[in-house]
């Protein structure tokens, strides 16, 4: 399952987050555990170069794009290799939604159409869509035209 996917800026202040099977009263820790881990060794890192840890039995893998710090944390079957997928499609779906790796307020500005694709992408814990083209489609924010 995926636990989190959670955005923040080089300060470390949460842009987006997202929590799935995260008791309320342990996301604080995961929070503030993240932005920590982010701070210490994101320093200097390139663009979507990845970065993995462990903690408490789950995987975490982060990155910057730009000057947004991304972590994705899950458990069981999304070991390191899953959360490394996870994490480039999200990367891939932000840099087309922004035209390029996003400044904090670039990723603001298109905050709207990034959830939409957040939510596409990761549903209630699992990886759902990977294709880029099936993730366009459907964040358009057209009416369908079939029915």
């Amino acid at each position: 399952m995926l636990l989190a996917v959670l955005f923040s800026n080089s300060d470390g202040n949460i842009l987006v987050e997202r929590f799935n099977g995260v008791p309320a009263e342990e996301r604080l820790h995961w929070r503030s555990f993240l932005v920590k881990l982010g701070a210490e060794n994101l320093k200097g890192v390139k663009n979507e170069e990845l970065l993995v840890a462990c903690h408490k039995s789950v995987y975490i893998v982060y990155t910057v794009l730009g000057d947004v710090n991304i972590y994705v944390v899950g458990k069981d079957e999304y070991d390191e290799l899953a959360l490394s997928e996870a994490i480039f499609v999200i990367t891939s779906a932000i840099k087309d939604i922004c035209g390029k790796p996003p400044t904090e307020r670039l990723f603001l500005d298109k905050y709207g159409k990034i959830c939409l694709c957040l939510d596409e992408i990761v549903w209630t814990g699992l990886l759902e869509n990977i294709d880029k083209d099936r993730i366009k489609r459907l964040v358009r924010l057209k009416p369908p035209t079939e029915f």
